[in-house]
């Protein structure tokens, strides 16, 4: 049995030769995760930056529109207060 496996570890060897891990090697993988993220971390921050400023134009609507509302509120109790005013004067 021990001869098989000297054998076919043998084969191993010649087949697949083992490959070192080399100083290009090295080189060459940093080189690519940098460009993985030059590229990647600009976008994540782009689009946060869209998230938040999108967070607050949305938080900006909605007070215009509730200060719209408030304006026909009051725009709304000051003509009934000018009717009032001119039918009790035109009473008395």
């Amino acid at each position: 049995m021990s001869d098989k496996t000297d054998l076919l570890d043998e084969i191993d060897v010649v087949l697949v030769p083992r490959r070192r891990l080399d100083l290009n090697y090295f080189i060459f993988t940093l080189l690519t995760l940098t460009f993985i993220a030059v590229f990647t971390f600009p976008k994540v921050y782009i689009t946060q930056q869209i998230y938040y400023e999108s967070r607050d134009i949305s938080k900006l609507k909605r007070e215009y529109d509730t200060l719209k509302e408030e304006n026909r509120i009051i725009s709304a109790s000051v003509e009934s207060i000018k009717f009032k005013n001119q039918i009790l004067d035109t009473l008395f």
